[in-house]
């Protein structure tokens, strides 16, 4: 799934394309997504002007005067900018048709993505409102991440995991910070100390801005604005290496099956 650097990523190439254009139709190839695309959506978009491209989370916001569409990319979606003329691919599920002859497409082959439309503040929408903070803001810290944590048994992976606690991390930058931290992903969120908690706070800041520089992380799918990949695979210390040798200390990565998904650590590195 695109986590918060696949999609800041995509928001950032997307933004100087859309911003201050209009959106002159919507193409509707397949309405069925994770919800439906609706007519009244359509219209409501059609012939608004694109005011900005923000990210809440895992969701990107473009605001018009008259409301905003609120889209996701679901497990392995993409939103690329190309010529409107441009044939359309299998799973190309809606292009937004822009007044200089671009559209922003969306291309969803699981079709767990949406594209949805409030007239109201979209940070009070009932998918945005009970997100946690942001981990690149400047109000994130590790004292926050401490005094959220106490009492709680669940693994801190799957503590990091919850988007009520912190927006926008998953599975793949979770398991990284972690190994930048020094700490197991099956330790129990609240016995980690305030000090450890300020030293993964800083690791997951720094984690998410390597990645932003490398464009993302694409294990499968994920293409950035301009149809291009992401390279932070290339820089991943313990995410699916299972069985590798730590870059650190060369003892061999191991990983743990934790609720539905598969968390790795080194064992020497990590504790």
């Amino acid at each position: 799934m695109p986590e918060l650097p696949e999609v800041e990523t995509t928001r950032r190439g997307i933004e100087p394309c859309v911003t201050g254009r209009t959106v002159i139709r919507l193409v509707v190839r397949n309405p069925a997504l994770r919800w439906r695309v609706t007519p009244k959506l359509v219209r409501e978009f059609s012939g608004r002007t694109i005011r900005s491209v923000g990210r809440r989370g895992k969701y990107l916001l473009l605001a018009t005067d008259a409301g905003t569409a609120i889209l996701h990319l679901g497990m392995s979606g993409s939103l690329r900018v190309v010529p409107a003329t441009q044939a359309a691919d299998a799973h190309d599920h809606v292009d937004i048709v822009l007044d200089n002859g671009d559209c922003l497409r969306l291309h969803d082959p699981r079709r767990f993505g949406c594209l949805l439309w409030t007239r109201d503040d979209p940070r009070k929408h009932k998918l945005l409102r009970d997100l946690g903070p942001e981990p690149l803001a400047a109000d994130f810290s590790g004292d926050y991440l401490f005094e959220k944590s106490r009492g709680r048994k669940r693994a801190i992976r799957d503590f990091l995991l919850d988007s009520q606690v912190l927006a926008g991390i998953g599975n793949i930058y979770a398991n990284e910070a972690l190994f930048a931290a020094g700490l197991r992903p099956a330790r129990a969120a609240g016995r980690i100390s305030r000090d450890q908690y300020a030293r993964l706070a800083g690791a997951i800041r720094a984690t998410l801005n390597r990645a932003l520089k490398a464009g993302g992380t694409t294990l499968r799918d994920f293409r950035n604005g301009r149809g291009e990949p992401g390279y932070f695979q290339l820089s991943l210390n313990v995410y699916g290496r299972a069985g590798e040798p730590c870059l650190v200390c060369g003892t061999a990565i191991k990983a743990k099956r934790l609720g539905q998904r598969s968390a790795f650590f080194c064992p020497k590195c990590q504790s």
